[in-house]
């Protein structure tokens, strides 16, 4: 598939499954998601017709090419078809005097064009596949539209010899142009989740991945949505997810989510998928057993637990609840004052749905960083051991130092094909249980604060960007930053730092221009993006699910 020389592709999303749209995304080494940059538009379907009404919705003005017979074709070309083939072709069909505002040639073929392509290993002529060839005479297709989907990394909106190219870039979410922390489409939002956890208990994982594409471009589109042609037209989206809204705006609820509720086994599913250390295989497991509640769990399966199950168990209904905003910064600043009173100069962001403007929290995240890199080596063993010694953390649910272990280096880059490890699983970093230990004792004998989930991560202070990027963006955010960089600067990002994938060298993109650390640990994640060639995206506008 990487050797083949497609020219620039646009993919339509009409007429294709959304479950395996993204699977047929993945497949297209040329993919672009801006119209504009296309020279080949492939879609899922076969009238002439139909290929002009996409142009018009895309508004893409276009000027058929004079003596161009799509309905009768010209017999294939006996030569390899590459993006230099084609602009010759083109090249030949226009004149030199074209009229400047012209842009160039847009051939509008079907699917099978691209499967075909693939299964003989060569790239086809477009001749017998093609359904329209146009002259572009603008690439004005809407600013109106793209004002509020632009790539959600942030490409630069400039054509200078800086600007990052966008081709290879999400084309997954629209940027938001209000508050992305208060959805507008919050309800809709929550149905296509309910959906998403059922494919998960259910074992689809191209669903799963399918819904969350979606769930991402609804989140982060900045209006109200109020029919199905709106959805329609979302990245990633489609007529699946737009039929899904309308019935959902048409009956106020969705049949697939209420039968979800509704079905036995569903429900036991999701009340085991809900236990702190329990995923969606190991929820089948429990339920393959016979057992069907958390009594079951402890009466007959309590000692075949790991001790994080067993711990997600005891304090289940504590940790559903959500942890309001004052609470998530009350806990945060005892962590940074016990690490100050250890050894001055720690910094520290909250980071997680706090940072991104959640009211609501289901955990706390916090990055803690110092100038010295001597103060964050295993510091993670000793700010957790002073915090169990204050009464604060009760449990340890998990504590790594492999950030430590190998001299606080960013994780090193193993080649191609080889995988390196999760970036969440590289720095320094605890998983605890936390419980504010003091309460009215006048009122209760025991302690009645909730017990809460908390995560601390410690990073030296050279890569502290790239941590606070990673353990603050949404999934599909981090998903897309992390493809964007292996495809367009060939680099491994991962929130302990930044590798060439040519030669595995460290890339830093912290220090300045005098090789200063950076100031603060925000100015060192707005440099990640910089150096990235990405505009700064707010926390807020990274909800993405």
């Amino acid at each position: 598939m990487s050797q083949l020389n497609f020219p620039p592709i646009y993919l339509l999303p009409t007429h294709i499954d959304p479950d395996q749209l993204p699977d047929l995304q993945s497949q297209i080494p040329s993919l672009t998601y801006d119209i504009n940059e296309a020279e080949v538009v492939l879609g899922k379907i076969s009238k002439k017709q139909r290929a002009l009404f996409e142009l018009r919705r895309l508004k893409v003005v276009t000027e058929e090419v004079a003596g161009d017979d799509t309905d009768h074709p010209p017999p294939a070309k006996r030569r390899r078809l590459s993006h230099d083939t084609l602009l010759e072709d083109d090249a030949s069909t226009a004149s030199d005097n074209e009229d400047q505002s012209r842009k160039g040639v847009i051939h509008v073929v079907k699917l099978s064009w691209f499967t075909d392509s693939v299964s003989r290993g060569d790239v086809m002529p477009l001749e017998g596949y093609l359904l329209y060839r146009g002259l572009k005479l603008s690439d004005q297709h809407g600013k109106e539209a793209l004002s509020s989907s632009s790539d959600v990394l942030g490409l630069p909106k400039d054509n200078s010899a800086s600007a990052t190219d966008p081709r290879l870039l999400t084309h997954e979410i629209f940027l938001p142009e209000a508050d992305a922390a208060q959805p507008p489409n919050d309800a809709f939002i929550e149905q296509l989740k309910d959906i998403r956890t059922t494919r998960a208990l259910l074992g689809d994982k191209i669903g799963v991945r399918a819904y969350s594409t979606c769930i991402a471009a609804v989140a982060a589109y900045p209006h109200l949505l109020t029919n199905r042609i709106e959805v329609d037209h979302l990245p990633g989206c489609g007529t699946r997810i737009a039929s899904l809204f309308h019935e959902w705006k048409t009956n106020g609820c969705i049949e697939e989510v209420e039968n979800a509720k509704s079905d036995a086994q569903l429900s036991v599913l999701r009340l085991f998928y809900k236990i702190w250390g329990v995923g969606e295989t190991t929820a089948q497991e429990f339920y393959k057993r016979g057992w069907r509640d958390l009594d079951d769990i402890v009466e007959y399966g309590w000692d075949q637990l790991s001790r994080v199950q067993q711990i997600g168990v005891k304090y289940y209904d504590e940790f559903l609840l959500e942890i309001p905003r004052a609470e998530v910064k009350s806990i945060a600043d005892i962590i940074l004052e016990h690490a100050n009173r250890l050894h001055k100069g720690y910094e520290m962001v909250i980071v997680g749905g706090y940072r991104r403007g959640k009211s609501q929290s289901g955990d706390v995240d916090v990055v803690i960083s110092h100038r010295d890199p001597a103060a964050t080596l295993v510091f993670i063993d000793k700010i957790v051991d002073a915090l169990a010694v204050s009464g604060h953390i009760t449990h340890i649910l998990t504590i790594s130092t492999r950030n430590s272990e190998r001299g606080q280096e960013p994780l090193a880059w193993k080649g191609e094909g080889r995988q390196a490890g999760s970036g969440f699983d590289t720095l320094d970093k605890a998983m605890v249980v936390w419980q504010t230990p003091e309460w009215d004792r006048s009122s209760a004998a025991k302690n009645s604060n909730p017990h809460r989930r908390v995560d601390i991560i410690v990073t030296p202070w050279k890569t502290a960007g790239c941590a606070i990027e990673g353990w603050t963006s949404g999934t599909t955010f981090q998903r897309d930053l992390r493809r964007y960089c292996k495809t367009e600067k060939r680099l491994k990002f991962d929130s302990s730092g930044v590798r060439s994938r040519v030669d595995g060298s460290w890339v830093d993109l912290e220090s300045g221009p005098d090789g200063a650390p950076a100031p603060d640990m925000i100015t060192a994640e707005q440099r990640v993006f910089k150096g990235l060639g990405l505009e700064w995206r707010l926390p807020e506008e990274r909800n993405t699910g």
